[in-house]
């Protein structure tokens, strides 16, 4: 009874601050949350306010077939960065790299104003990954 209770504590005081059931469900759950050991592309990024998220994608024929993240952050951190590998899996790179803060919010459904910078993290991070790979790729001469 006492972890149920400590659950609805974290929900009560996530809602009151401003994050929607479906962006509570993102930081309760960790969907995405790990590593992926053979990724194709291992990216991280650290975001002005300190959080870092680690990005591991496994592609295949320029398709996001998964991706993982691990994160150091706060709610809104975590749940951005969840929402946003289960955006981009099963995307082409060209389509996961347009993912944009619009998408993520409407996934999301709401964040408090002052979280908006993790969901800019978030998207960061996967374009940066998506470039990284492209050029690695260019550079081997291999193709997606």
């Amino acid at each position: 009874m006492e972890n149920k209770t400590l659950t609805d504590d974290v929900y009560k005081m996530l809602s009151e601050s401003g994050y929607s059931d479906k962006a509570i469900e993102y930081f309760r759950t960790q969907a995405n949350m790990g590593i992926l050991e053979e990724a194709d592309q291992v990216t991280d990024l650290t975001g002005p306010c300190g959080d870092s998220m680690k990005l591991t994608l496994k592609i295949e024929e320029g398709v996001i077939r998964d991706a993982k993240i691990q994160i150091l952050g706060c709610p809104g951190a975590v749940a951005s960065g969840c929402a946003l590998t289960g955006l981009a899996k099963g995307k082409r790179l060209d389509e996961a790299a347009k993912l944009d803060l619009d998408t993520l919010y409407k996934e999301l459904e709401k964040l408090p104003d002052q979280k908006v910078h993790c969901a800019r993290l978030a998207l960061k991070t996967l374009q940066k990954a998506i470039k990284e790979y492209e050029e690695k790729a260019v550079e081997t001469g291999a193709v997606g």
